[in-house]
């Protein structure tokens, strides 16, 4: 069946040195013949070589466009599997826009977002998690980011669950052939056998879903959220961090009052920061509306960061601010040190102590936020809290994907499922079905259980072009 050919801006709208149109399909050269002109006319695209680039101009008409290089790659090797033409031209909005529509007018249609990839997906040419990859690898916010999109560009995923996938319709065939055949295939002593392997797979799929919360930390960030009392330097933090005056800094206490969220970097790994309201007791009701929120933001954070001011004794603000971070990641910077303290490390553990939380599980900081002084310390203990340098292992999956995540899950609970009937001994026909309920949901990561609709809405999300 023949498909339509499709045609599509590739670069960013916005000037630039070089924009590319491109076009995929099977009538892709033929739609380039018509606008295209070699120096001196000597050759058409349809004569030359696949994979090959070629110097012209593009003309709507007798009009002439731009000045061009153009590259004929011809299926199947190609990133959709089809007839696949790029135009490099100058990279104007305008002229682009110009060149794009001269390709539509001579028989291509615009490309929906995603339709390319969503050809090298239906075409065999890559598997579903590979197309999500490639995503990913566009928006990534952080070198750790990048690496596990490339990872599973590679096909890392893919080739995991794969063989997963294999070790257990491997076990299903022999189920249903020694219940089509019971003469000739012994199930005896199986169920021993089985429950070895069911084990030995959920004990496997159960560390790529414990994967996936470093995997959204990966990919989206780690949501952080900077606590403490009014003046104790919160915003200060916030200014270091992002390199430049960010917050308001008063000596006046309660200037922040609402929260002041920014994205930053510390070495490769991404931060989504909060500086929030200073907690404390407050009659102001715009001041105990960001208190409230400041709450809420340090419920949901990944990470914790108590400023406290070393300078000014404890209070029951800070007894609500410890009970807050007890069973939570948190880095407690104890701040102002370049004053003299009033607070110390052994007095803060004390404290973190009488408030049921578990001190060495919280790294104490002295900090200046004035001086500048004990922030790369602060800096490298995020890395070592979340990552502890796993990163740096080129083979390691991590998944980042939450649909990924779900139909890991949902097949982790089937072989649960295969597990529970293998100890109450019920017949083999109640493993079999489990065990195909888990391949089926291990089929949807790779996109071979995948419905039309589900493809669909996945693709949507791509970028034009791409």
């Amino acid at each position: 069946m023949k498909t339509e050919t499709i045609a599509a801006v590739a670069t960013a709208m916005s000037n630039s040195g070089i924009g590319i149109i491109r076009i995929s399909g099977e009538d892709a050269v033929i739609i380039a013949d018509k606008i295209y002109r070699s120096k001196n006319n000597r050759k058409k695209l349809s004569q030359v070589k696949s994979h090959t680039i070629h110097y012209g101009f593009i003309y709507d008409g007798d009009e002439l466009i731009d000045e061009v290089m153009v590259s004929v790659m011809l299926a199947p090797k190609t990133y959709t599997a089809e007839n696949t033409v790029e135009i490099n031209c100058h990279g104007g909005v305008l002229i682009m826009n110009r060149i794009l529509e001269t390709v539509i007018n001579n028989g291509a249609r615009l490309a929906e977002p995603g339709e390319f990839t969503k050809r090298a997906f239906l075409n065999g040419r890559i598997d579903l998690s590979k197309a999500e990859a490639v995503m990913d690898v566009i928006n990534s916010k952080n070198e750790f980011a990048l690496k596990a999109s490339v990872n599973q560009l590679k096909g890392a995923v893919y080739e995991k669950i794969k063989k997963l996938r294999e070790e257990i319709i491997y076990e299903i065939a022999f189920i249903e052939s020694a219940l089509d055949d019971p003469e000739h295939i012994s199930t005896e002593g199986y169920n021993e056998k089985l429950t070895v392997i069911v084990k030995d797979l959920i004990e496997r799929i159960h560390k790529l879903i414990d994967s996936s919360d470093n995997g959204k930390m990966l990919k989206e960030g780690i949501n952080t959220v900077i606590v403490g009392k009014p003046n104790a330097g919160k915003s200060s933090l916030l200014n270091i961090l992002v390199g430049e005056e960010k917050a308001i800094v008063t000596d006046i206490a309660g200037t922040t009052r609402d929260v002041l969220e920014e994205n930053i970097k510390l070495h490769e790994i991404g931060l989504n920061i909060i500086d929030t309201a200073g907690i404390r007791s407050t009659e102001d009701v715009v001041e105990k509306i960001g208190v409230e929120k400041a709450k809420k933001y340090a419920t949901d954070a990944d990470l914790i960061i108590y400023v406290v001011d070393s300078s000014v004794e404890f209070d029951d603000s800070d007894k609500e601010i410890i009970d807050l971070i007890k069973d939570k990641n948190a880095i407690i910077l104890l701040n102002k040190t370049d004053l003299e303290s009033v607070i110390t490390e052994e007095i803060l553990l004390e404290k973190i102590s009488d408030c049921g939380g578990n001190g060495s599980c919280h790294k104490i900081i002295k900090t200046s936020t004035k001086e500048n002084t004990g922030i790369d310390i602060f800096e490298e203990t995020i890395k070592d809290m979340f990552f502890q340098d796993k990163l740096k292992v080129n083979d390691e999956i991590f998944i980042t994907n939450m649909r990924h995540k779900e139909a890991l899950q949902d097949a982790y609970n089937s072989l649960l499922m295969v597990e529970r009937s293998l100890e109450d001994d019920m017949p083999e026909d109640f493993y079999s079905i489990d065990l195909m309920s888990a391949y089926a949901s291990l089929g949807l990561i790779i996109g071979e259980e995948v419905g039309e609709d589900l493809v669909n809405e996945i693709f949507s999300k791509f970028c034009m072009g791409k």
